[in-house]
Protein backbone atom coordinates (compact mmCIF):
# COMPACT_ATOMS: atom_id res chain seq x y z
CA UNK A 1 0.00 0.00 0.00
CA UNK A 2 1.85 3.47 -1.05
CA UNK A 3 2.02 6.08 1.25
CA UNK A 4 -0.07 9.16 1.16
CA UNK A 5 1.96 11.74 -0.94
CA UNK A 6 2.76 14.69 1.37
CA UNK A 7 0.99 17.95 0.18
CA UNK A 8 3.29 20.20 -1.05
CA UNK A 9 3.09 24.01 -0.55
CA UNK A 10 4.34 26.69 -3.24
CA UNK A 11 2.32 29.25 -1.97
CA UNK A 12 4.06 31.74 0.46
CA UNK A 13 0.83 32.70 2.20
CA UNK A 14 -0.58 29.07 2.91
CA UNK A 15 3.47 28.86 4.23
CA UNK A 16 2.97 31.58 6.51
CA UNK A 17 -0.54 30.35 7.91
CA UNK A 18 0.94 26.88 8.50
CA UNK A 19 4.20 28.14 9.83
CA UNK A 20 2.05 30.68 12.16
CA UNK A 21 -0.12 27.85 13.43
CA UNK A 22 2.89 25.42 13.80
CA UNK A 23 4.41 28.24 16.42
CA UNK A 24 1.22 29.43 17.99
CA UNK A 25 0.93 25.48 19.22
CA UNK A 26 4.75 26.20 21.38
CA UNK A 27 7.25 27.70 21.41
CA UNK A 28 9.82 26.60 18.09
CA UNK A 29 13.05 27.87 17.37
CA UNK A 30 13.97 29.15 14.02
CA UNK A 31 15.81 25.64 12.80
CA UNK A 32 13.14 24.11 13.83
CA UNK A 33 10.62 26.35 11.22
CA UNK A 34 13.15 26.32 8.55
CA UNK A 35 12.94 22.55 8.67
CA UNK A 36 9.52 22.33 8.55
CA UNK A 37 8.77 24.98 5.55
CA UNK A 38 11.56 22.96 3.86
CA UNK A 39 9.59 19.61 4.42
CA UNK A 40 6.09 21.44 3.02
CA UNK A 41 8.40 22.08 -0.19
CA UNK A 42 8.94 25.81 -0.20
CA UNK A 43 12.20 27.41 -1.73
CA UNK A 44 14.77 28.73 0.27
CA UNK A 45 14.23 32.69 -0.26
CA UNK A 46 10.50 32.36 0.28
CA UNK A 47 11.19 30.27 3.73
CA UNK A 48 13.37 33.15 4.71
CA UNK A 49 10.81 35.90 4.00
CA UNK A 50 8.40 33.54 6.34
CA UNK A 51 11.05 33.14 9.20
CA UNK A 52 11.72 37.23 8.85
CA UNK A 53 7.61 37.62 9.12
CA UNK A 54 7.37 35.11 11.75
CA UNK A 55 9.54 37.15 13.44
CA UNK A 56 8.54 40.89 13.03
CA UNK A 57 4.74 39.95 14.38
CA UNK A 58 6.72 38.19 17.35
CA UNK A 59 5.23 34.31 16.80
CA UNK A 60 9.14 33.32 16.71
CA UNK A 61 11.50 34.17 19.32
CA UNK A 62 14.44 32.32 19.83
CA UNK A 63 15.45 33.86 23.56
CA UNK A 64 11.24 32.78 24.55
CA UNK A 65 11.97 29.69 22.97
CA UNK A 66 15.39 28.97 24.45
CA UNK A 67 13.72 29.94 27.81
CA UNK A 68 10.94 27.63 27.36
CA UNK A 69 13.01 24.74 26.83
CA UNK A 70 15.24 25.17 29.58
CA UNK A 71 12.57 25.28 32.00
CA UNK A 72 10.40 22.22 30.49
CA UNK A 73 13.39 20.20 30.24
CA UNK A 74 14.91 20.78 33.68
CA UNK A 75 11.41 21.01 35.58
CA UNK A 76 9.56 17.86 33.47
CA UNK A 77 12.88 15.92 32.45
CA UNK A 78 15.41 16.40 35.38
CA UNK A 79 17.92 17.07 32.74
CA UNK A 80 21.41 18.54 33.57
CA UNK A 81 22.67 21.94 32.04
CA UNK A 82 25.06 20.06 29.73
CA UNK A 83 22.40 17.79 28.20
CA UNK A 84 20.35 21.34 28.02
CA UNK A 85 22.85 23.14 26.27
CA UNK A 86 23.39 20.07 23.87
CA UNK A 87 19.87 20.00 23.14
CA UNK A 88 19.55 23.90 22.10
CA UNK A 89 23.13 23.71 20.15
CA UNK A 90 20.96 20.72 18.28
CA UNK A 91 18.59 23.16 17.40
CA UNK A 92 21.30 26.07 16.56
CA UNK A 93 20.06 28.47 19.23
CA UNK A 94 23.08 31.11 19.43
CA UNK A 95 25.08 30.56 22.17
CA UNK A 96 24.74 33.51 24.05
CA UNK A 97 21.00 33.02 23.89
CA UNK A 98 21.52 29.68 25.81
CA UNK A 99 23.60 30.71 28.24
CA UNK A 100 21.23 33.84 29.26
CA UNK A 101 18.33 31.03 29.04
CA UNK A 102 20.80 28.11 31.31
CA UNK A 103 21.08 31.36 34.14
CA UNK A 104 17.43 31.20 35.06
CA UNK A 105 17.64 27.96 36.52
CA UNK A 106 18.17 28.65 40.43
CA UNK A 107 21.24 27.11 41.63
CA UNK A 108 19.33 25.51 45.14
CA UNK A 109 16.85 24.12 42.53
CA UNK A 110 19.66 22.59 40.24
CA UNK A 111 20.96 21.15 43.63
CA UNK A 112 18.06 19.77 44.91
CA UNK A 113 17.36 18.00 41.75
CA UNK A 114 20.63 16.70 41.07
CA UNK A 115 20.66 15.32 44.98
CA UNK A 116 16.90 13.61 44.25
CA UNK A 117 18.28 12.34 40.81
CA UNK A 118 21.01 10.38 42.51
CA UNK A 119 19.03 9.54 45.76
CA UNK A 120 16.63 7.43 43.51
CA UNK A 121 19.32 6.20 41.23
CA UNK A 122 21.24 4.82 45.07
CA UNK A 123 17.98 3.14 46.39
CA UNK A 124 17.29 1.10 42.55
CA UNK A 125 20.84 -0.47 42.74
CA UNK A 126 22.22 -3.27 43.95
CA UNK A 127 26.03 -2.97 43.68
CA UNK A 128 27.17 -3.82 47.20
CA UNK A 129 31.19 -2.81 45.82
CA UNK A 130 31.17 0.67 47.28
CA UNK A 131 33.60 2.12 44.12
CA UNK A 132 30.97 0.70 42.01
CA UNK A 133 28.32 2.25 43.45
CA UNK A 134 29.64 5.54 43.26
CA UNK A 135 30.89 4.86 39.81
CA UNK A 136 27.46 3.49 38.89
CA UNK A 137 25.80 6.89 40.43
CA UNK A 138 27.95 9.33 38.57
CA UNK A 139 27.87 7.82 35.02
CA UNK A 140 23.76 8.21 35.58
CA UNK A 141 23.97 11.87 36.89
CA UNK A 142 26.62 12.38 33.97
CA UNK A 143 24.29 10.64 31.59
CA UNK A 144 21.08 12.97 32.52
CA UNK A 145 23.37 16.19 32.14
CA UNK A 146 24.73 17.42 35.49
CA UNK A 147 28.45 18.68 35.82
CA UNK A 148 30.97 16.01 37.54
CA UNK A 149 32.54 18.44 40.23
CA UNK A 150 28.50 18.65 41.37
CA UNK A 151 28.12 14.99 40.89
CA UNK A 152 30.96 14.71 43.26
CA UNK A 153 29.97 17.23 46.02
CA UNK A 154 26.38 15.56 46.75
CA UNK A 155 27.90 12.19 46.37
CA UNK A 156 30.79 13.40 49.01
CA UNK A 157 28.63 15.00 51.24
CA UNK A 158 25.79 12.02 51.18
CA UNK A 159 26.14 8.27 52.39
CA UNK A 160 24.27 7.10 49.16
CA UNK A 161 27.47 6.04 47.60
CA UNK A 162 28.05 3.73 50.26
CA UNK A 163 26.09 0.80 50.76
Amino acid sequence: MDEPKKQRVTDEKTGLAKAEHYCAYQERSQQEVRNKLYDLGLYPDAVERIISRLIEDNFLNEQRFAQAYVQGKFNQKAWGRIKIKQGLKLKRVPDKLIAKALLSINPDDYMAALSDLIEKKARQTNEKDTFKRRYKLMQYAMSRGFEADLINDVLKNSELAKS
